[in-house]
């Protein structure tokens, strides 16, 4: 197991150097990375990978480093960071909500809609104040990752 993880240590420190060898200027590349992590807090699940590259051919940003924040949002990940961002979200509105009880047996779609619709607004504010919050911050942490690498490497 601690080859593994030394393995998939190495790997992702590769690919994170493959980003900051992008050619674009750093203000650029960490435009883009807090654009992607933004994306990766945004409420719209499933419409991810689309606003990625729209965004990216819009504002003519590096596609592969928006997609690769954005995947801060991933199948491991989704329910943790979504719960938190609704309980954040609750506590920015001052909503009071609490964990349903489900009558699964008797399920529909109409009744599920009943069951997430307090849940809504406080989904929306969280992954919103919260994205915003991490996108201001990897901004930041990722421009000055890359003028060190580039820096180090005489880029």
């Amino acid at each position: 197991m601690r080859r593994f993880l030394f393995h998939v240590r190495i790997y992702i420190r590769d690919q994170i150097r493959t980003l900051f060898q992008i050619n674009d200027p750093p203000h650029k590349l960490a435009l883009a990375f807090a654009i992607g992590v933004f994306i990766a807090f945004s409420p719209t699940i499933g419409l991810h990978v689309i606003s990625c590259l729209f965004l990216a051919w819009a504002l003519r940003l590096s596609k592969m480093v928006i997609l690769t924040a954005s995947l801060i949002n991933n199948p491991w990940t989704i329910l943790p960071l979504y719960g938190f961002c609704t309980w954040f979200g609750s506590k920015v509105i001052g909503s009071d909500i609490s964990v349903p009880i489900i009558a699964w047996d008797k399920l529909t779609f109409l009744t599920a809609y009943d069951i997430v619709r307090p849940y809504i607004w406080p989904f929306v504010a969280g992954t919103l104040v919260l994205g915003t919050a991490a996108a201001f911050l990897s901004y930041f942490l990722f421009l000055f990752a890359v003028k060190r690498y580039r820096g180090m490497s005489g880029r």
